[in-house]
């Protein structure tokens, strides 16, 4: 054991004292004492640890601190052990408070803080050195993928103490992965982890990340991005006309193909027929000039990449030119046309209520008069079924003059 040559004689001289004493006692065990306080500490490697013994109740007891192979670091305030990266933080009665600068792993270990007493009371601090793995590594089995395929990838973490846990994430979305743990000869732990899933076209571009957790770390991760090809994305889209097509006008699609890699080739077909001869097709385009019926039909837009072939319909009705002929129902697109249908019936019902309502004035006009009528010639022909002659009966209808003499008439 070497003593440092600063250290005051008498300071010596009680050291070697104390050391003569615990050997003379050496048959009485130490015992774990409650009296005594310390922390365990964990630290990476490289870092510093404080090793801390904490004496609640001294009687003026010698107090000491030694490392795994109980060799004395530190006797009350003299450094007997000849390593400089140990460092005298604070010493008082209660209280020795030790450094360890640049810790290693050969560092770890069980500390002993001792305090001399009849039999010596020991108290023990664990010092547990954290080792980082080196920087993650992501290796996938395929660098180009097709959307709908399976595909691999292995993250490993190498060289860490303890081991790390390796988390895998999809964008936002964190996927299961099998792990596995090696002990290395070194006392060292690599990890692997190999994470299995299918791709899809919404995955092109999006970052498979590989993040390490361990407690000598904080946001340790490595990222690969997905590059996913997929069959194009066809879309029809109607230039002209906005509303129905009629015989006589014109009618231009345009079609929209987007994949990747980008379609190599768009091309347009008729359904179970040709495309008219005097249709013009520019790349994506198509163009048809005087529409009439024999036109109608199924166009489709064909496009294709090397990864596959999509399309998309079109289905042509051409109405007639006449307004009011055409039946919405057979719109060649959802929706156009609807509100032409809403006016015809709005048209026809409000005609339905005036006919209906001239018609019920002309049945109770008719009752009306129908009724004054016969009134009349009821009053006119009172009196008269008694009546012997004809003027007999109109002297006596209702009505008539009372006195007789005073005007009558005379029928020849």
């Amino acid at each position: 054991m070497a003593i440092a040559g600063s250290a005051p004689l008498a300071t010596i001289l009680s050291l070697y004292v104390f050391q003569a004493a615990l050997l003379k006692g050496a048959a009485q065990e130490p015992v774990v004492s409650l009296n005594l306080v310390t922390d365990n500490v964990s630290v990476v490697e490289g870092e510093m640890a404080i090793i801390s013994c904490r004496v609640k109740d001294n009687d003026d007891s010698v107090i000491q601190l030694l490392n795994p192979n109980r060799q004395t670091i530190y006797f009350r305030d003299v450094r007997p052990l000849k390593d400089a990266r140990f460092q005298l933080v604070n010493f008082s009665d209660n209280e020795l408070r030790v450094s360890l600068s640049n810790v290693s792993l050969s560092d770890e270990g069980r500390y002993v803080c001792q305090l001399y007493t009849d039999p010596p009371q020991e108290a023990y601090a664990d010092i547990t050195v954290l080792i980082p793995p080196g920087n993650p590594i992501i290796e996938a089995r395929d660098e180009v993928l097709s959307e709908g395929n399976e595909t691999e990838m292995t993250c490993s973490a190498m060289s860490s103490k303890p081991a790390a846990t390796l988390r895998w994430m999809k964008g936002d979305k964190e996927l299961p992965g099998k792990p596995k743990v090696e002990l290395t000869y070194d006392r060292m732990y690599t990890v692997t982890s190999r994470l299995k899933f299918t791709v899809s076209r919404e995955d092109d571009g999006v970052p498979v990340a590989c993040i390490v957790d361990h407690p000598a770390v904080k946001d340790f991760q490595a990222q690969k991005y997905l590059e996913v090809q997929y069959k194009p994305e066809v879309k029809i889209l109607v230039e002209f006309p906005q509303g129905l097509t009629r015989e006589g006008e014109n009618l231009e699609l345009n079609c929209q193909a987007k994949g990747k890699p980008q379609p190599q080739r768009v091309s347009w077909v008729k359904v179970d027929d040709d495309v008219p001869s005097h249709a013009v097709i520019t790349g994506g385009d198509l163009y048809i000039e005087n529409l009439n019926k024999s036109y109608n039909g199924t166009y489709r837009c064909v496009a294709s990449n090397a990864v596959g072939e999509s399309f998309d319909d079109y289905i042509l009705y051409v109405y007639d030119t006449a307004p009011g002929t055409e039946p919405a129902a057979h719109d060649s697109r959802a929706g156009e046309g609807a509100p032409r249908a809403v006016d015809h019936a709005v048209i026809g019902g409000v005609v339905a209520v005036v006919v209906f309502a001239m018609l019920c004035l002309l049945i109770v006009l008719g009752r009306y008069f129908a009724r004054h009528k016969g009134t009349y010639f009821t009053h006119e022909a009172k009196g008269a079924d008694d009546a012997a002659d004809a003027d007999t009966a109109i002297i006596n209808a209702e009505g008539g003059h009372t006195n007789s003499d005073e005007k009558k008439e005379y029928y020849i």
